[in-house]
């Protein structure tokens, strides 16, 4: 608990992408992963935006609720193709029939953002959209896609920061956002809760 006190916030994730994004930022934080259940969670009546602000939120205030008097950040990824929310795959198959789907035509990478302090009376939530145009695929890249395993954990079954120009022939919004955490809507946010960085960019 003293640790997470000399902290600035708290990120409610286990994400190895948004630790990177944040500690690059030069941010001091902790982490401590919510133990929300996302499958317990019925949104499949609204829209994709709205479904990340509610995981986001949820995920936030699990973990705030431990520690009333840390800002806590909370974040939820989806990939919206058409309307139909695109999650973490299950297994390889899956993996390869999310990819066959969606590097056919152009999606979304929609992030939703929660800060919440239980002492402090915040809640703030918001969502983040990139669009994305996906480079026509080989069956040669979507077998070595596959069989690398860099699809595993990952909303799209694919990382950005991993693939790069080989799968995205362009984008239309953040960068940072396709990884897991819009830093431009992050830092702004944090900036006007008077939270910058503490450390040089890395």
């Amino acid at each position: 608990m003293e640790e997470i006190r000399k902290s600035q916030f708290i990120l409610a994730s286990a994400s190895p992408r948004r630790r990177d994004l944040l500690q690059k930022a030069g941010y001091c934080f902790e982490i401590v992963p919510s133990n929300v259940d996302e499958a317990a969670f019925d949104t499949n009546r609204i829209g994709s935006e709205e479904h990340t602000r509610i995981l986001a939120l949820a995920k936030a205030k699990d973990v705030a609720a431990k520690f009333p008097n840390a800002l806590v950040i909370g974040s939820d990824t989806v990939v919206d193709l058409d309307g139909e929310i695109i999650g973490k795959p299950d297994d390889a198959d899956h993996a390869e029939a999310i990819t066959r789907k969606l590097f056919s035509q152009p999606h979304k990478a929609i992030t939703g953002l929660a800060l919440v302090c239980i002492e402090k009376n915040i809640e703030i939530v918001e969502a983040d959209t990139t669009v994305v145009y996906p480079r026509q695929l080989t069956e040669a890249q979507i077998t070595d896609h596959i069989t690398n395993g860099q699809w595993q954990g990952k909303a799209g079954a694919y990382g950005i920061q991993e693939t790069r120009d080989a799968f995205v022939d362009r984008i239309d919004g953040s960068f940072t956002n396709v990884m897991g955490l819009p830093m431009e809507r992050t830092q702004r946010l944090l900036g006007e809760l008077d939270i910058h960085p503490t450390e040089p960019r890395q």
